[in-house]
C-alpha cells in the first residue's frame, strides 16, 4: 500500500524534475549559447544533462524510497505527457526539444516500464527494484556520456563508435552491481546504442528493453521457470 511518505517523496522527486528540466537546463542553454556554442550543440548537451540528473539520478533513488512502483510509473508517464505536448502544440521547450524526433518522450516512457516491470516479475526478490533500475541507468548515464563525448569531439548528433565506448566505461561497472547478467547486458547496450531507426526506434528504447531482456534471461523469476 502506498504511504504518505512515498506521496511525499514522489511530490520532492517531480519538483526536481522540473527545476532540472525548467530551470537548471535553461540557465545552462543560456550560459553556453552566450559563451559562443552554437545552438543545436547546447540543445544536445542539455537534453545529456536531463538524462543524467533528472533520469539517471532519480532512478537510483527509486529503490530506497519507494516500497511500489505505482508511483514512480505514474510520475514517468505525466513526463511522458508534459514533454509529448510542447511536440504536439508546436512550441517547443527549445532548450533540450527538437522538431527531428521525439526521443525524449520515449525516454520518460521506458523509464516507467522497466522499472515497473521488473518489480512486477522480480517482486518477490530483493534486487526486484534493481533488475529495473540498472537498464535505467544504462540509458541515463551510458547515454549520456555518449552524446557528451561525441558533441564534445564532432560538434554534431553522430553515432560514432568512440562514444560506445565511453558508454562501455561507464555501464560496466554499473551492471557489475548485480553481477555477470548486468555486465553482460551493458556490453551489448554499448553496442546496441550505435543503431537506430530514424523514426521507428531509437536507443532510448532499445538500451533499456534489450538490457532488462538479459538480466531477465538470466535471472528468471520463479514465476517464470
Amino acid at each position: 500500500m502506498i504511504d504518505l511518505l512515498e506521496i511525499a517523496w514522489s511530490i520532492a522527486l517531480f519538483a526536481w524534475v522540473i527545476i532540472i528540466v525548467q530551470l537548471v537546463s535553461l540557465t545552462l542553454y543560456k550560459y553556453m549559447v552566450k559563451r559562443g556554442v552554437e545552438e543545436k550543440r547546447a540543445v544536445y548537451y542539455n537534453r545529456k544533462v536531463i538524462h543524467i540528473f533528472a533520469g539517471g539520478l532519480v532512478a537510483l533513488l527509486v529503490p530506497f524510497l519507494f516500497k511500489t512502483p505505482l508511483l514512480p510509473f505514474i510520475l514517468a508517464m505525466v513526463l511522458a505527457i508534459l514533454t509529448y505536448i510542447p511536440h504536439r502544440t508546436k512550441k517547443l521547450m527549445y532548450w533540450f526539444q527538437v522538431e527531428d524526433n521525439m526521443y525524449e518522450v520515449h525516454f520518460c516512457i521506458m523509464w516507467g516500464i522497466i522499472i515497473a516491470l521488473a518489480w512486477i516479475l522480480f517482486g518477490q526478490n530483493t534486487n526486484a527494484y534493481w533488475y529495473g533500475v540498472i537498464p535505467v541507468a544504462f540509458m541515463s548515464f551510458g547515454d549520456a556520456i555518449t552524446g557528451i563525448v561525441r558533441n564534445t569531439l564532432y560538434g554534431y548528433r553522430t553515432k560514432a563508435w568512440v562514444g560506445n565506448i565511453a558508454m562501455l566505461a561507464v555501464t560496466v561497472p554499473i551492471g557489475a552491481l548485480i553481477g555477470l547478467a548486468g555486465i553482460l547486458a551493458a556490453v551489448i547496450a554499448s553496442i546496441v546504442e550505435h543503431f537506430e531507426i530514424p523514426g521507428i526506434v531509437d536507443d532510448n528504447i532499445t538500451v533499456p528493453l534489450i538490457s532488462f531482456l538479459i538480466i531477465l534471461a538470466l535471472n528468471p523469476p520463479i514465476t517464470l521457470i
